[in-house]
């Protein structure tokens, strides 16, 4: 009874309320099973009002079972006044319901008033298609596409502009956006203007020229799958969706249950090709306004500048913590007044006006209810010149929920010469499998159901050496990538900071010397893998040099035999050597350096190799040194694994001459799980003799302070690993959302 008051009082209020509506949108997402089996669904709505932003829009059951509400909360998130009488607010509602079946059902809102526009006003109609269906790509229950929007945009009638309309699914379904069609149902006139242009894959807007005034949009979001997907529901019935322009083929249904279901799956249904996951309205209204002096972004216009967040970033955020974000604005010739946002229940904004700058901070804090959900935030800067407004371009971006990672669900492991991070999937929304890299870009991570597992040696994958008075810090970092081998990002969305600390002083004894612990390296497609670098005494290689010996002492064209071993959890593998070269100083990339092997071919003339099994490489040389007050020799080598069966790997390839016409081999994309990224290694040095009577194979024993790290990292007590993930954020305060439960 009491829902039933509440709804009549809010469709007589909205109903009041005519020529006053500026556009609305709705959202959902599943958030679980009850005991009883029905499923709870958060819905968030949004309508913008010229009067009257606490009113709601008198959303009610149009089909299917609907369900109850068990909660509702509606807030203001933007108030907007103009003194081009402009003016609206833009409201939130935030309802639970209890849905008894997951079959799909459809809510409606309905109304007259629409904002006076180029074609009167009119009644407005808003339509949500809701399929709660569990999918077979997820397991879990379908979520609908995001978006917001703000309501009232505007553009001078002389500049063309493309308005990017923010269509994100969190379940990686195709977003497409097109005009309503169904009168009185999903729109109120239905119109299509002549003048924009609506790219429905990229949900693109783009407009040429148009007469002035408002012109009202009325557009539907749909989500189809990349392929195709089953939706089963408690029913024991299933249905097929398909991705819109179907190519491939279609799966059989699953052939067990998915843990959402209780029930047997008793039939099968098979809705049209190109029938949407979900359905969503957005309606806004676009003001074109007369024209500006000039179209110049940051001029007239406001242009963004940096650290404003791209269009269709994501950031990441972190229950009960804060999330900041920073806009910055430019605008020579008008005067800054505002800037508009639009985003979830709770946000707020702080403006900072300064001459021809004008800088925003958005805050938002969310509650335990957000985790693991996506949030869409837009804004816009705002500016006046005399009685003209004008405003920049929208912008909008993802913010991903998670939590902080702290005890079992994230650990690192410090050894004598490893260190290795875990970090439990769950814990980080961003992490994507697939893109994750550590601070040497050929370094990438592995993973199970649960972790992304990364194991490297101190003295690989661009871990870099600090120190304090106290301690010895080796430092790594997983992040997000793009393209594997860009040095930038636009994307960036997550960092995770880890390293291990090794005291200097304690109980074991402190030895330093400069022979290079093992290479350990983690690869999607191979696991585990590890180089061993060594010198031989003999070309027998059956007496390494001792690493305590090093650097190793060595005449003038004695004859120098180093091994390089590969060792990897995959069987039938093969390692090569694509290069090795040697320097004076321990960075491979030095200006001076003489080549040993290029490209897998050997250029030294003194060079031999021996024989060896798949995964070893044995070669000599006679010993040189560089001219000039050089002291001292590194050798450094490229090494590739590969699976054995690869025909086309850059191991099957061999040497590949360099005098000879280019094969191309150099831009061929590695295919995962066939080879590696190309690691480099290093051993040494190697030091002349100071007598030229000494016996080429005697060794001498010489301390290097230099390089550290060895037997002070023997005592597993004694260290410790640290790990600090950061997501682009300042920190904050808390703030609980508030609620009511009817």
């Amino acid at each position: 009874m009491l829902q039933l008051t509440l709804l009549l009082l809010l469709t007589r209020a909205f109903t009041a309320s005519a020529s006053h509506f500026y556009g609305g949108t709705m959202t959902f997402t599943p958030k679980g099973r009850t005991p009883d089996g029905s499923l709870m669904v958060d819905f968030r709505f949004k309508h913008a009002l010229s009067v009257g932003c606490t009113r709601t829009n008198p959303w009610s059951c149009y089909s299917g079972s609907c369900g109850n509400i068990t909660r509702f909360i509606m807030a203001p998130v933007e108030t907007y006044h103009s003194s081009a009488g402009d003016s609206w607010c833009q409201a939130e509602g935030f309802v639970t319901r209890r849905i008894p079946s997951d079959k799909p059902f459809e809510l409606r809102a309905a109304s007259s008033g629409w904002v006076f526009n180029i074609r009167g006003g009119g009644g407005w109609n808003l339509l949500t298609y809701v399929d709660l269906g569990i999918r077979s790509d997820t397991n879990a229950p379908n979520r609908s596409p995001l978006t917001t929007i703000i309501p009232s945009i505007r553009i001078p009638q002389n500049c063309p502009r493309r308005i990017s309309i923010m269509a994100h699914d969190p379940d990686g379904d195709r977003v497409r956006c097109r005009y309503g069609q169904i009168r009185d149902v999903e729109c109120g006139d239905c119109y299509q203007h002549q003048n924009f242009h609506l790219d429905q894959d990229t949900c693109t807007l783009s407009y040429s020229f148009s007469s002035l005034g408002a012109h009202v949009f009325e557009l539907v979001l749909e989500d189809f799958p990349t392929q195709p997907v089953w939706l089963q529901y408690s029913d024991g019935t299933m249905s097929l969706r398909s991705p819109q322009s179907e190519s491939s083929t279609t799966p059989s249904p699953p052939t067990t249950a998915s843990y959402w279901l209780s029930q047997q799956m008793t039939s099968v249904t098979a809705p049209p090709p190109v029938a949407p996951m979900s359905r969503l309205p957005l309606q806004f209204a676009l003001k074109v306004d007369g024209q500006v002096p000039s179209c110049t972004e940051g001029l007239y216009l406001p242009r963004f500048l940096h650290p404003t967040p791209h269009n269709g970033e994501f950031l990441n955020a972190s229950v009960d913590q804060n999330l900041e974000i920073r806009v910055k604005a430019e605008a020579i010739h008008s005067q800054f007044s505002e800037f508009i946002i639009s985003g979830p229940l709770n946000i707020t904004k702080t403006i900072t006006l300064d001459g021809r700058f004008a800088e925003l901070t958005i805050s938002w804090t969310p509650v335990q209810n957000d985790l693991h959900d996506h949030f869409p935030i837009c804004f816009i800067a705002v500016s006046q010149s005399g009685s003209d407004v004008y405003h920049s371009e929208m912008r909008c971006i993802i913010v991903i929920v998670g939590h902080i990672t702290g005890g079992d669900e994230a650990n690192v492991v410090c050894t004598e010469s490893t260190m290795t991070v875990e970090v439990r999937k769950s814990s980080i929304i961003g992490l994507h499998d697939n893109h994750l890299r550590l601070n040497d870009p050929s370094c990438t991570l592995i993973s199970n159901n649960t972790h992304v597992v990364a194991t490297m040696s101190l003295n690989s994958c661009g871990t870099e050496l600090e120190e304090d008075d106290d301690n010895l810090i080796f430092k790594n970092e997983i992040s997000t990538f793009d393209e594997l081998n860009q040095v930038i990002t636009r994307e960036h969305r997550v960092e995770i900071e880890f390293s291990c600390v090794y005291p200097k002083k304690g109980t074991v004894s402190l030895e330093f010397r400069a022979h290079r612990i093992p290479y350990v390296f983690t690869e999607r497609g191979f696991g585990k893998f590890t180089y061993r670098f060594e010198f031989f005494h003999t070309s027998l290689f059956n007496r390494m040099v001792d690493p305590s010996t090093y650097p190793v002492e060595v005449a003038l064209k004695d004859m120098i035999y180093m091994e390089i071993i590969s060792s990897s959890s995959l069987p039938n593998t093969v390692m090569f050597v694509e290069s090795c070269r040697a320097t004076p100083i321990d960075d491979p990339t030095y200006h001076v350096f003489y080549s040993i092997i290029e490209n897998g071919c050997v250029v030294d003339d003194t060079v031999q190799v021996y024989p060896g099994n798949s995964s070893e490489y044995r070669f000599g040389m006679e010993a040189f040194t560089f001219i000039g007050m050089h002291q001292e020799v590194f050798i450094s080598c490229s090494v590739i694994l590969c699976q054995a069966e690869g025909i086309s790997t850059r191991c099957a390839q061999g040497c590949i001459n360099a005098s000879a016409p280019s094969a191309g081999h150099h831009h061929h994309r590695r295919s995962v799980g066939v080879q590696t990224s190309r690691h480099y290694i290093s051993q040494g040095p190697l030091r002349l003799t100071r007598s030229s009577t000494i016996e080429g194979s005697s060794m001498s024993l010489n301390m290097n302070l230099v390089v550290c790290i060895a037997a002070l990292l023997a005592a597993v007590a004694m260290l410790s690993g640290v790990m600090v993930f950061k997501t682009k954020q300042s920190r904050v305060k808390y703030q609980v959302l508030p609620g009511n439960d009817f």
